[in-house]
């Protein structure tokens, strides 16, 4: 998982928040990539398009991946407005609607962007909308991440958006884990790591990306059969281990060349091939192009696709 976040190059926008009361609904956009939330306090619906609504109690924990626009509202039979001219009115991070005094919602967000090139190593594995309960084993921790990421909003101290951003990060993680933990279906690498055999693999092979891994090593670290491993792995994964092991390191590779952090020489080496050109013919045929055509394609592009405001 930390190799996954590291090549996403995560960045975070937090907020603004929302304190609401009375009859209310907000409309949302479609947006890239993904879009944490919690409620410290209050309760809200919340449809995504194509979707049944949700209700959202205090302690509730939310994750959007490239979801198709939704609504947040009070009451189901309120009428939607744009979301986007309501929070341009925030002032010190916090959207108000209706008066203070009744303030029955107060849901605190983050929206954090990937590098595009390698979002899908993510994306492609999450649902629209996960939804972790207070009452969940992981849901206790993510609310109280929550409120701490709200406090942070509200305090103003010093170093707080850097607080603000890795709160957010951490956020991701814990998700990322409740997510894997309560699906019953296969969820590529994300919900491989939790099959002990098929986990011990990947993070054997994620912790020497430059060793020359066979399938019967691979299959040994599994305690499996070479015959069984690959099967299980293909199941759960959705492709085979081999196949999976170039897939990641042509990620590494495109995003060192993206950074220009290596020679393509030393590049090579670092992803487990013994020459240049045994690199340079297993890039092409993933990627499309040469290492250096890729490097070249890629010099001056930014790194983040532009962050909207959640």
């Amino acid at each position: 998982m930390a190799d996954a976040i590291s090549l996403l190059r995560p960045h975070t926008v937090v907020g603004p928040s929302l304190k609401a009361a009375g009859q209310w609904a907000l409309r949302f956009d479609r947006f890239l990539h993904v879009r944490i939330g919690g409620l410290v306090s209050g309760t809200c619906w919340l449809t995504v398009e194509g979707h049944e609504p949700v209700f959202l109690r205090e302690g509730d924990t939310f994750m959007l991946g490239n979801p198709p626009p939704y609504v947040l509202a009070g009451t189901l039979d309120a009428s939607p407005r744009p979301a986007e001219p309501v929070l341009a009115s925030a002032e010190d991070g916090i959207v108000r609607i209706g008066p203070d005094s009744e303030e029955d919602l107060y849901l605190c967000v983050g929206h954090i962007a990937f590098d595009d090139r390698n979002a899908p190593l993510l994306t492609d594995l999450l649902p629209p909308l996960v939804i972790v309960r207070v009452d969940d084993p992981h849901g206790r921790r993510l609310a109280q991440l929550i409120d701490l990421l709200a406090t942070e909003i509200t305090v103003h101290a010093a170093g707080g958006p850097l607080v603000q951003n890795h709160l957010a990060q951490i956020l991701l993680v814990h998700m990322l884990r409740a997510h894997a933990a309560q699906t019953d279906r296969p969820t590529g690498w994300l919900g491989a790591l939790n099959e002990d055999g098929i986990g011990s693999a990947l993070r054997a092979v994620h912790a020497d990306m430059a060793r020359s891994w066979s399938l019967k090593e691979l299959a040994e670290i599994s305690n499996m059969s070479r015959s069984a491993f690959a099967h299980a792995f293909k199941s759960h994964v959705g492709i085979p281990p081999l196949e999976y092991l170039i897939q990641w390191r042509m990620n590494l590779a495109r995003d060192a060349l993206a950074r220009d952090t290596q020679s393509i020489s030393e590049l090579a080496r670092a992803t487990g091939y013994l020459s240049e050109s045994a690199f340079s013919t297993a890039f092409r045929r993933v990627v499309g192009s040469s290492p250096a055509q890729f490097r070249n394609q890629v010099k001056g592009q930014p790194a983040h696709p532009a962050a909207e405001e959640p």
